[in-house]
Order: structure tokens, then sequence, then C-alpha cells
């Protein structure tokens, strides 16, 4: 997957923004606009803030498009103590935790703590979220009704990674510790392993159905 990461540093922290992974939730614009300001050059100008409050809001974004790095000695990102898998409305898959994310060979895609999957089928950078959902129309409100659709293991391996892999024209696989929450977070399902749609047509979403078997994934452009 080809990206530009692009590094915005001062004595006391270094910002590493990925353009392939941003799709401009805004939440560091919002949280502060004097530091993430969008349509500037450069568009983070570290000097408008402390560094400690810049990593803060780094880490608000739900993408893994902005990270950092103290240069002062100040705490690094660690993952959180559970790995939460989010739906967003009418949106993609939001993940914060320990994860690896994998193709459909198997090879890992990337390990992070922040991911945003798709979950509309149209995506040119699968099985990550690159925005094409709001072109595509994709609709569904992120709630989460079956609750069988969730497995646990008898083993407790909290603290564990989760390892989500695309499969060839199918779902996303999870296997590792994880809670499911629905989109307000009304619904909060553990488990160890599922199978979620990626194709935007399952009639049980979050979950898939097959719907895939019948009609699958097309091609992204330049595959």
């Amino acid at each position: 997957m080809s990206d530009k990461v692009h590094e915005f540093a001062n004595d006391a922290i270094r910002v590493t923004w990925s353009r392939a992974r941003c799709i401009h939730a805004a939440a560091c614009v919002a949280l502060m606009p004097e530091v993430f300001r969008p349509g500037e050059r450069p568009w983070i100008r570290l000097e408008g803030g402390d560094a400690a409050e810049v990593a803060r809001v780094v880490l608000r974004c739900p993408t893994g498009a902005l990270h950092f790095t103290r240069e002062d000695g100040g705490a690094a990102e660690t993952p959180p103590a559970r790995n939460v898998v989010r739906l967003a409305r009418h949106g993609p898959i939001f993940v914060h935790g320990d994860v690896e994310v994998r193709d459909e060979s198997g090879a890992v895609v990337l390990r992070d703590t922040r991911v945003a999957l798709c979950r509309c089928g149209a995506s040119r950078r699968r099985p990550l979220c690159d925005n094409s959902h709001l072109a595509a129309g994709f609709r569904d409100a992120g709630e989460v009704k079956d609750r069988d659709s969730v497995q646990v293991a008898e083993a407790d391996p909290q603290g564990a990674r989760l390892v989500i892999t695309a499969e060839r024209d199918g779902s996303l696989r999870l296997e590792g510790p994880f809670v499911l929450a629905s989109s307000d977070a009304g619904t909060l399902l553990e488990g160890t392993s599922t199978w979620l749609c990626r194709c935007g047509r399952s009639g049980n979403k979050p979950f898939c159905d097959g719907s895939h078997e019948r009609q699958p994934l097309p091609e992204p452009p330049g595959a």
C-alpha cells in the first residue's frame, strides 16, 4: 500500500501524518485548532501548543493517521487494556488496541494501536477505510443485534493482540480478545473471534452472512 508520511517536529515532540490513512475525522482540528490547521502549509504548527497536549490530541485520531514521538522524555503511546472494535454510524470500523491487520495472503499490512477498516466494500485501500463510503452512499446505523455471532474461547487471552485478517472476497476475521461496540456504545459484546462484513451487503451487519459469495468484492482500481 503506497503512502506518503509527513513529519513535523520541534525539540519536544515529533508528529507524523499518513496521508493515505487520513479520512478527515477532524478530531485533531476540533480539539486543538491552534496546532492543527488544515488549508495552511505546514498544516501542523507545533509551536502553537504544549507537547503533552499535542500528544493527547494525537491519541484521539481514530484512524492512526497521526502518531507522535516525544523528544523531551515524555510518555509514549501504549495500547489500551482492552481491544475495542467500534462501529461508526454509516461509516467504517474503528479499532483501538494492540492490533495487527493482515491481507488475504496472511501478510501483515500494519501493526498499530488505532485503525479504521472499510465495511462498505468500496475503499480503494481495502482493508483500510479511505472515505469511499460517502460517495458509495453506505448506510448502516452501526447497531449490534446478533449476539450469537461473537464467540468466546475458554481461555482468557486478556492483553493479547487482536489479529484482523481480510479474507479473500470475504469477511474480516477477528482473532484475539476484543469488545465489539455499537455506534452509540449501547451494546458491548466481549469475544475472542468473529467475522465482520466488509462487502457492505450483509443482512446481519456488522456480521458476515455470506453475501460476498453471491457478488464478490470488486477489484480496487490499480489492483
